[in-house]
Parts: C-alpha cells; sequence; structure tokens
C-alpha cells in the first residue's frame, strides 16, 4: 500500500517552469536514494513528497501514515505532538519529537522549517526520520557486497555491530568461538581494518544511501 505514496501524487498542481520543475524532480530522485527517511508537507500537514525510506519506516512502525495526501499520526498525544511541531515551523523554529507506544520501538523525527527565501515565512516542513541504527541498515548488505563477505561474515558483522563480544556472538550463531574468531579475521582482511572497533567504526560511517538491491523490497 506505501507505493502509492509517489512524488506524482503529492506535488502542487498548476504549471510550473520546466527548470524548476527539473530540479524538483531530480531533488525527489535524490532524496529517493537516502537510507533516512524524509517527507515534506505543508503547514496544514499536506504530504508533497515522502522518500522510499519515510514510507519504508511508516510501513514498518504505523506510527505516521499518510491518508488522502494528509499526514496522520496514531494516537491522540501524537498527534497534538506533531500538530504542535508543523505549527512551529510557521515561526521559522526547529523542533524534535518522539512517538512511541508498546507495540513498537519508538520513531524519532526532526521537524524542520523550508523557507523560499531569505526573511520569508517558511511555507512547508521538512520532516527527518532518525537514522536506521548499524546493524539493521540496508548500508549493511551494501557493504558486505562492495567487500566480498560471505554470508555468515556479514551475519556475525551485524551481530558485532550490535555491541556482541565473540564469545556472545558464538553462543548467538551457536558456532565455536574460535570459527567466530576466523570470521572477525576475515572481516578485517577484506575491509583493511585493523581491528572489531575499526570494522565497526566503518559500517557506522557508512553515507546514507539504498543499495540498488534493496529498493524494490522498500514498497
Amino acid at each position: 500500500m506505501m507505493d502509492t505514496f509517489s512524488h506524482r501524487d503529492f506535488t502542487d498542481s498548476g504549471p510550473v517552469p520546466q527548470a524548476h520543475a527539473d530540479i524538483e524532480w531530480g531533488l525527489s530522485m535524490l532524496m529517493d536514494e537516502f537510507a533516512y527517511g524524509v517527507l515534506v508537507t505543508r503547514l496544514d500537514g499536506a504530504v508533497l513528497h515522502a522518500n522510499r525510506a519515510a514510507r519504508h519506516e511508516m510501513s514498518r512502525t504505523h506510527l505516521l501514515s499518510v491518508r488522502q495526501n494528509q499526514l496522520r499520526a496514531s494516537r491522540p498525544d501524537h498527534r497534538r505532538a506533531l500538530q504542535n511541531a508543523i505549527s512551529k515551523v510557521a515561526q521559522g523554529k526547529r523542533s524534535v519529537i518522539t512517538l512511541a507506544d508498546q507495540d513498537s520501538a519508538g520513531l524519532t523525527v526532526a521537524v524542520l522549517p523550508l523557507k523560499t527565501g531569505a526573511g520569508l515565512p517558511a511555507e512547508k516542513a521538512a520532516l527527518l526520520f532518525q537514522r536506521p541504527s548499524v546493524c539493521e541498515s540496508l548500508m549493511l548488505c551494501f557493504f558486505a557486497r562492495s567487500h566480498g563477505l560471505t554470508n555468515t561474515e556479514e551475519q556475525v558483522l551485524g551481530i558485532l555491530c550490535h555491541g556482541y563480544s565473540a564469545p556472545q556472538v558464538a553462543a548467538e550463531m551457536k558456532l565455536a568461538v574460535s570459527t567466530v574468531r576466523s570470521h572477525v579475521r576475515s572481516l578485517c582482511a577484506k575491509t583493511y581494518s585493523s581491528g572489531v572497533r575499526q570494522l565497526i567504526s566503518r559500517v557506522a560511517m557508512l553515507p546514507p544511501v539504498i543499495p540498488a538491491l534493496h529498493h524494490d523490497h522498500l514498497h
């Protein structure tokens, strides 16, 4: 259902100069490559654009949704927090809100004013979703493929990114500790890392880009 939210659905109607339209279209395509959720609304809550990651995150958490081109929060307190943040945008103020309930891990969103020119009031709000965790990031798969990691090595790396030690990884994967340490040595060699700390740091600092092979899975 979330793949019905496209740039065409959320674009303002009316004639737009071709150069301006090309820039807007290019920016919307660029936003779709971000692993971070980005959503742009008018001050009345009408959604102008939601990138792939935002649609994926809304579908996953069910804390925010888009109905009839309007951004909706799932709970009354979330709706109040969202409305308050968007109302501050009209004053040129930024906000950070956290939406959470017992059935989800929660979602933190920065709400920023978008101005069309210096000295002009903001007419649109940008909602920037929290970054994915390192171990859940689609970039982990991209990183693994880029460095020729095996499926097992990728799995070991994902668990290491949770902060687990080699014995804990071994217990999680039901492997011998010596086998896990062998995988870690291979990981470090393939990624030119001096140790686990540098290896995890490399993953944490990856560009926030969605791997092409995962595009189809974000709908």
